[in-house]
């Protein structure tokens, strides 16, 4: 039955996936509650309801399901729905989340580890849940472990696992990524020096939205060093 509703949702047919995500939240089976608090949450086949979406999200969370953890964690993150803005609940919902597998949850569990929030700032645990969710193809946490391996904060210093971060990172065309890889070319770390490269990463991460490479690329064309 779940399956179904899955299936009616992907093909669009909203309405009757919300009728059946209804009933089966109501049976009990939070799978099903936590697809109808996300489309409650975001008005679809409904009128939005934060403060609903909340209730169905926790009741989902209670019963261990990771999705609602995640997701309940960003309603304490934000304050929204009726939950109390409390970083330090964010926090624990996220890591049992993480626990639970689920990728985005290891990468923002890793961010709160980093900057502190809701919890002690912790390094080697945000390199920690970075690589749990860079190994399941987050492409923000590749770059981001790169940043720690190359500023050395909770590992070892090391110039050539930050290129192989932010290599993968550009791989999955994230700007960010590309800018980083980029500066890693251009001072010649854990790579050798190479200024074309580090031009073309940079052209990729201003193509991408990145304001500092644009800004960059726009005072080298300005200056005459590049035509484009």
């Amino acid at each position: 039955m779940i399956q179904h509703a899955h299936d009616l949702y992907a093909q669009g047919d909203t309405q009757s996936a919300f009728e059946l995500y209804t009933q089966l939240a109501q049976n009990g089976d939070a799978e099903a509650m936590t697809a109808l608090a996300y489309m409650v949450q975001n008005g679809i086949a409904c009128s939005p309801n934060l403060s609903r979406a909340f209730d169905l999200y926790t009741e989902a969370a209670n019963a261990s399901y990771p999705l609602a953890l995640y997701n309940l964690a960003l309603f304490y993150a934000d304050g929204i729905g009726g939950a109390p803005f409390d970083q330090f609940k964010a926090h624990e919902l996220l890591l049992q989340a993480a626990v639970a597998e689920v990728p985005q949850a290891m990468f923002e569990a890793a961010l709160t580890f980093e900057r502190g929030l809701g919890c002690l700032q912790n390094f080697s645990e945000a390199a920690f849940w970075y690589e749990e969710a860079a190994k399941r193809g987050h492409a923000e946490a590749f770059n981001n472990l790169g940043i720690l391996y190359k500023e050395g904060h909770g590992v070892a210093q090391d110039y050539r696992r930050a290129f192989v971060c932010f290599s993968r990172a550009s791989a999955m065309e994230l700007p960010q990524g590309h800018f980083n890889l980029g500066l890693m070319f251009d001072q010649g770390l854990g790579v050798a020096e190479d200024h074309e490269k580090a031009l073309e990463h940079c052209r990729k991460a201003a193509y991408g939205g990145h304001e500092k490479a644009r800004a960059i690329i726009q005072s080298l064309q300005e200056e005459g060093k590049i035509v484009f």
